[in-house]
């Protein structure tokens, strides 16, 4: 472990310290806003902030250059109420390190704005809600509400015109924890998922008295899932297919026999067609189940998250940065294939090119009841360094994605072909 050099460290450290202790989940990251404004008061003072998507932020640095670059940071928490570390109350905790990724954008904005300006671009900092896919009742309603149009962050900022001006993204993310050494990850895909939501429908009858009246939807719910669990053995690796059931309905009792169950689950692969087929498979077995016990089945099916294929010319300045030599970061984990892992970045790199950067120095699973942050030097100094580094280093990889340029309508169209809903009815337009 290096010693720290960037000078905002011990702020920045402090600064993560204090959004692990309030964890807040998408598109009500208040606190964590707040205090992200109250450092770039300090590091980029007179720089104008917008605000967007209830508590998005984002800050464009720089002389006015013709070009930009957008350094992303992802606000929100998990749901992990395992987690020691969890709200009480709402059982949120930084599970997946967005907290960290905040530093590291807060890290590389105090560095730059503390020197003479030596980019041949701007730099536009993105400070996006929701990235997680979760609470999606509470999001349904703001959507119902018209406050937002989609449940991920990035698509809403793209509906808003927030990377309008932007040539290119750069994201970093924790790998979680197992890496003996400081690494850093290029060129790493991402799958991207459907979202299929299964309301079983039956007839409620006293569960003692007259059972044989009624119509068990618990009993279509479970039926349903094993067909899904029997159903993985035919499941394709090679494009990384992923199902992950859960009962998202409302507590049942003992003494009713259930008239309603809900089974959500994704439907995930990097490989869009076969994301459509096997939604297709679902249906069947959703329905096989209601028949079989005499009940309804009604499906709604949402794309969630677009795979991302990350555009690789663009990692090529922080390969460099790397070969050059970065003080803390001692090894290079590189274009190692796909994940199964997603995220709302698949669905910018639709419209504008996108790379993200893993990083170690994070310990524990990532979305598990253990992540926590420990080795704050390599991610809130070495890490920053390795981004300034390459961010220096990407003007002249501008010049092979200028053409690559699609507009927020086509993004739309690509989800409205995928047969996935396009959010409220001000989703298709800005």
């Amino acid at each position: 472990m290096s010693e720290p050099f960037l000078p905002a460290y011990d702020d920045v450290v402090a600064l993560v310290a204090d959004l692990w202790a309030h964890p807040e989940v998408g598109y009500h990251e208040t606190y964590t806003s707040a205090r992200i404004r109250g450092f770039l008061a300090v590091y980029a003072p007179g720089v104008e902030v917008t605000t967007f998507a209830r508590t998005g932020l984002r800050v464009r640095l720089g002389p006015g250059n013709a070009r930009a670059v957008a350094l992303i940071a992802e606000l929100d928490a998990l749901i992990v109420p395992a987690h020691p570390a969890a709200d009480p109350v709402t059982g949120a905790v930084h599970a997946c390190g967005h907290h960290t990724q905040v530093g590291i954008a807060c890290t590389v904005i105090a560095d730059l704005m503390s020197r003479p300006w030596d980019l041949p671009y701007d730099l536009v900092a993105v400070f996006v809600p929701a990235e997680e896919y979760i609470d999606l009742d509470t999001r349904r309603a703001l959507r119902d509400a018209g406050e937002i149009a989609w449940f991920g962050g990035k698509p809403e900022a793209m509906r808003l015109g927030i990377f309008d001006d932007v040539d290119a993204v750069v994201l970093t993310h924790t790998m979680g924890g197992g890496y003996p050494r400081p690494t850093v990850e290029l060129d790493c895909d991402l799958a991207g998922f459907a979202y299929k939501h299964v309301t079983f429908h039956g007839r409620a009858a006293h569960a003692g008295f007259v059972p044989f009246a009624g119509v068990n939807a618990a009993s279509m719910a479970v039926l349903y899932q094993t067909a899904i669990g029997l159903g993985r053995q035919q499941l394709r690796e090679d494009v990384l297919a992923r199902l992950n059931p859960v009962i998202s309905s409302a507590p049942m009792t003992t003494n009713v026999i259930p008239d309603t169950a809900r089974v959500s689950t994704d439907v995930r692969t990097v490989d869009l067609a076969y994301m459509s087929e096997l939604s297709s498979k679902l249906d069947a077995m959703a329905q096989g189940a209601a028949l079989a016990l005499g009940g309804v089945a009604e499906i709604d099916t949402e794309v969630g998250y677009l795979p991302f294929r990350q555009h690789r010319p663009l990692s090529e300045p922080f390969r460099e940065a790397f070969r050059a030599g970065v003080p803390g970061i001692e090894a290079l984990l590189d274009d190692r294939g796909g994940s199964a892992a997603a995220g709302d970045v698949g669905d910018l790199s639709v419209m504008v090119p996108c790379i993200q950067i893993g990083y170690s120095g994070l310990e524990g699973t990532v979305h598990g009841a253990d992540l926590h942050l420990a080795d704050p030097v390599t991610v809130l100094d070495a890490v920053p360094r390795f981004v300034i580094e390459g961010l220096r280093r990407l003007g002249p990889a501008l010049d092979g994605v200028a053409s690559y340029r699609r507009t927020y309508e086509e993004y739309v169209a690509e989800v409205s072909r995928l047969g996935g809903a396009v959010g409220s009815p001000q989703g298709l337009n800005r």
